[in-house]
């Protein structure tokens, strides 16, 4: 096996790759801006969106739904924390929430990544429909995060607001700013008085005010907030155990102005809160002078690490060296400073509408000139682009453990918005989403390129930490559009090399592995091989998907339990209420794709049409609501569950790829050979098809699947090329194909794609006629446990039930092998059906129902027809029944083949001991005395 290129000589490897056929040309950069070229390798191409529209039906329904969604939430509060980050005005915008606020299970660490799965819908609707309102957003978007870049190369700037006398400066939560004074603002002094007008527009306890000190051993502070929500004075040169303290008595109220006030001199301190004094404490001992020269004195920070930031507003602040009187305290209320009785503070003297700039000129004529700064001083490159400071990167590079509570999948959050951006410029020609886009890539570049190969490996080895989801696939796409060595280069940086080796040698490894942290780390690979040409990274895919369909899939497409894989095989063993995290589906429709156009194996876009007809569709909730997307996080497979669609606090990763699925559904209906030869028809879906390089249109007419088949309707030019129409793999009779009436000759293998090649012309007609039959799938590592599908649709028991409803299927099969026939249809209500008083439908429906995905199966009795034999369905030790053998040779010819097959089986078990001579003679009866369905 051919090891990688070394990453020290890559920049070369790349500036040669050009002159090697079939590797670095083939994603050489784009001569036209805004077309993403496909890779030589491929041996298909996608059709753009554009060139699909869908036709009326279920896609089209979910579509509608999720396209509401994109026109109504207000791009503005995605915007707020990218916003807040620069130090910008977030327009009164509330951030929103969840994962993409700075509270909850996230801590702040994920903000940022829902903006970027924003921006793919976005960029998706807009190809599909055309609707300008997408492209405005999009625009208003890219524009924004211009502005965010541009504020966060340079020193931040006062964000001016309207103040309690002119203007002031607000500190916005998320922004990381606090005001830095000099160490010689207090001037060593024994007698003090601090003055402020503060608008708190966040409540959490412990936010500065002001805090001037060394460390956590010797400082004095003013808090807005103590633990019990009040105002808060301390001084020590003893930590907080040896704290001198006044406390407020009210909590200040928020998005309001506050005077606060503190004397200090000798043995007393005192707190005022607009004007009355609150606190006094007449056994203080310490002052200023008593601190010493002070190295941070801070407004808006804490030297606590830990405690957060002020945010809000500050509008004058002022420091005298004597204890100001109870009435100069009131003049301050309703006079500024410089018109109060004390006039400005003789120490320090702040009115925040004197700069636009970073720095506060001093009016105490101490020349005490203060700097607005950021805890985490600025971006290592000007590049940077993100929602939160470098810091988490910074700290990934040194972890040696995960721990998402401080650094949560940092490159992860990058990936998503550089997506977003590359999405954003593919689908309107905004050179500004890829210069963005780019500055991101040479970032990346410079901060990983200094690392060594070992610190690498370390940090993608960590759990969530290290996460980085498709940022691969998206780094090879950009190199595509700017031809930058560097941007190769960055794509083969993040190789992990143990999970890489190990598929590429077909030893899996999964079992214990977060699933979503390491599926799209497949479909990057398949992009670095169309970049580099190594094989090691194509074997790794195919193989990697071979590990995970079908031996850790579930019956409807999903794989994980708890976001983790469990040992190979084991299915039944994983059920629980944490299944099938929605992302992952996601992923692994997007890694088949990928090998579908290396490789033209059915099974890859079998489980396409698993995926997206089942779990994917099943995700979306069947309800229109334009401030949420209505999507699942996980599908829990156990008994009676209910599905989530406002999961966890909301904007998770599983509700941004649920944004994605359901403005590209039609993605994947078709497919061209790269030379043109053929057309491959992937999916039954209703839809028409503008193939310009053929001038030809293909409308695709069909319920399906309520429908079973389909009609292909040309229109345009004439052209020759083969119609490439897949036979599922579970259509194993029937399958037909006719052109203007007339059947085509041939024999369509379930599992394969039959070819229709001729001249076509405008008005043919291709019928497709898919038989659907009912059948079970059963869980691995446990046959009794069983899903049910009717054609492509999984269909689910509705029931509230919490324990395995018991079901038996064969009571009245076809001789076909159907099943169906045991069940009721439901009037009016497509692929429902009944079964002993239960009601089943199709997993794709969108409800709160409690459902039954998978249930245990029970034939107690051999029947047939509906004739009850009065016997006893025996059973092997390992689990297989009489009646499994008998249907195991279905379909049969005719009633006669299926009494002979039972005859034989019958036979068979009489011999073994398994059934009585007499029972024997029964069930043979049975099956001969009884009428089947065709």
């Amino acid at each position: 096996m051919a090891r990688p290129l070394s990453r020290r000589t890559l920049l070369q490897s790349a500036i040669l790759a050009a002159a090697v056929p079939g590797a670095g040309a083939a994603v050489a950069p784009a001569a036209s801006a805004a077309t993403l070229p496909p890779p030589a390798s491929w041996a298909l191409r996608p059709f753009a969106l554009k060139d699909v529209a869908l036709g009326t039906g279920i896609f089209a329904t979910k579509r509608k739904l999720m396209l509401d969604h994109a026109r109504g939430y207000d791009v503005n509060r995605l915007l707020q924390v990218f916003r807040a980050n620069a130090g910008l005005s977030t327009l009164g915008a509330v951030a929103p929430g969840g994962w993409e606020g700075l509270d909850g299970e996230a801590n702040g660490n994920l903000r940022g990544h829902y903006t970027g799965h924003f921006l793919t819908m976005l960029a998706q609707a807009y190809a599909s429909t055309g609707e300008q309102v997408f492209a405005d957003r999009i625009a208003t978007m890219v524009g924004a995060l211009t502005d965010v870049r541009t504020a966060l190369r340079t020193d931040p700037k006062m964000l001016a607001v309207t103040g309690k006398w002119g203007g002031a400066l607000e500190l916005v939560r998320g922004s990381s700013q606090y005001v830095d004074l000099p160490a010689t603002v207090l001037n060593g002094a024994s007698a003090i008085t601090l003055s402020v007008w503060v608008k708190p527009t966040h409540d959490a306890n412990w936010q500065r005010v002001f805090d001037f000190g060394n460390n956590t051993t010797r400082y004095m502070y003013l808090a807005s907030r103590n633990a019990s929500g009040v105002p808060r004075f301390a001084i020590t040169t003893g930590g907080a155990g040896g704290e001198q303290g006044l406390n407020g008595t009210a909590a200040l109220p928020l998005n309001q102005w506050s005077h606060l006030a503190v004397t200090l001199s000798g043995t007393t301190g005192t707190l005022y809160v607009n004007g009355t004094a609150v606190a006094t404490n007449t056994a203080m001992t310490l002052t200023p002078a008593t601190l010493g020269t002070l190295t941070n004195n801070w407004l808006g920070r804490s030297n606590y690490s830990g405690d957060p930031l002020y945010a809000g507003c500050y509008d004058e602040f002022n420091v005298w060296s004597r204890v100001l009187t109870q009435a100069e305290i009131t003049s301050l209320q309703t006079n500024e400073a410089k018109l109060s009785s004390p006039g400005l503070g003789t120490l320090a003297s702040y009115w925040f509408q004197a700069t636009s700039g970073g720095t506060f000129s001093d009016g105490s004529g101490r020349g005490q000139t203060a700097t607005l700064k950021r805890t985490w001083g600025g971006p290592s490159h000007p590049g940077f682009l993100a929602a939160y400071p470098e810091t988490q990167f910074i700290l990934l590079e040194s972890m040696t453990g995960s721990d998402y509570t401080k650094v949560w999948a940092p490159y992860y959050t990058a990936h998503k918005i550089l997506r977003g951006l590359l999405d954003a410029y593919i689908a309107t020609d905004d050179t500004r989403a890829l210069d963005l886009a780019s500055g991101m890539g040479d970032w990346m570049y410079s901060r990983l390129s200094v690392l060594s190969e070992a610190t690498l490996q370390r940090m993608w080895g960590l759990f969530s930490s290290g996460e980085f989801g498709g940022i691969v696939e998206a780094i090879v796409d950009l190199y595509a559009f700017t031809g930058k060595a560097e941007h190769l280069a960055l794509a083969k940086l993040f190789d992990l090399d143990s999970l890489i080796d190990a598929c590429a040698a077909n030893t899996d490894t999964l079992d214990g592995l977060h699933a979503n942290q390491h599926i799209p780390i497949f479909t990057g690979l398949l992009r670095l091989y169309d970049a580099t040409g190594e094989t090691r990274y194509l074997t790794a895919a195919k193989n990697f998907w071979g590990m995970v369909v079908p031996h850790r899939m579930y019956g409807i497409g999903g794989t994980s339990t708890g976001e983790f894989w469990k040992a190979r095989d084991s299915v039944a063993g994983t059920i629980s209420a944490t299944n099938a995290e929605t992302c992952c589906a996601y992923n692994l429709l997007k890694l088949s794709r990928t090998l579908f156009f290396h490789e033209q194996t059915p099974a890859y876009m079998d489980y396409y049409e698993r995926a997206l007809y089942n779990q994917v569709l099943g995700s979306k909730q069947d309800t229109a609501d334009a401030e949420k997307p209505l999507v699942t996080y996980f599908i829990g497979l156990t008994p009676g569950h209910v599905r989530d669609y406002t999961p966890k606090q909301g904007t998770t990763c599983c509700e941004g790829t649920g944004m994605e699925s359901a403005t590209k559904y039609q993605d994947s209906v078709y497919f061209k050979a790269a030379d043109g030869s053929a057309l491959y028809v992937n999916l039954y879906s209703p839809s028409t098809l503008t193939w310009a390089e053929k001038g030809v249109t293909v409308t695709q007419t069909t319920a399906y699947p309520a429908e079973q088949g389909t009609t292909l309707t040309f229109g345009g030019s004439s052209a020759a090329f083969g119609l490439k129409l897949r036979v599922p793999s579970w259509a194993t009779a029937g399958f037909q194909v006719t052109v203007n009436g007339t059947a085509v000759s041939g024999t369509p293998v379930a599992g394969s794609y039959f070819t229709v090649s001729r001249t076509w012309k405008s008005g043919d007609v291709v019928r497709v006629t898919v038989p659907f039959r009912l059948r079970v799938e059963k869980a691995l590592d446990d046959p009794s446990l069983q899903t049910l599908f009717h054609g492509p649709v999984n269909l689910v028991a509705r029931n509230s039930s919490t324990s395995y409803l018991p079901f038996g299927l064969y009571a009245n099969a076809a001789l076909s092998g159907d099943l169906l026939p045991t069940l009721t249809p439901v009037s009016g209500k497509s692929l429902h059906y009944m079964l002993n008083g239960t009601e089943f439908a199709p997993f794709f429906e969108g409800t709160e129902d409690p459902t039954h995905a998978y249930f245990r199966r029970s034939e107690p009795k051999v029947v047939f027809g509906t004739v009850d034999s009065g016997v006893a369905n025996p059973a092997k030790s390992d689990g297989t029944t009489l009646l499994d053998e008998v249907w195991a040779a279905a379909p049969f010819a005719s009633k006669a083949a299926l009494v002979a097959r039972v005859r034989t089986v019958v036979d068979t078990w009489v011999a073994a001991g398994l059934l009585a001579s007499a029972d024997g003679t029964k069930v043979v009866n049975t099956a001969d005395a009884a009428s089947y369905v065709a």
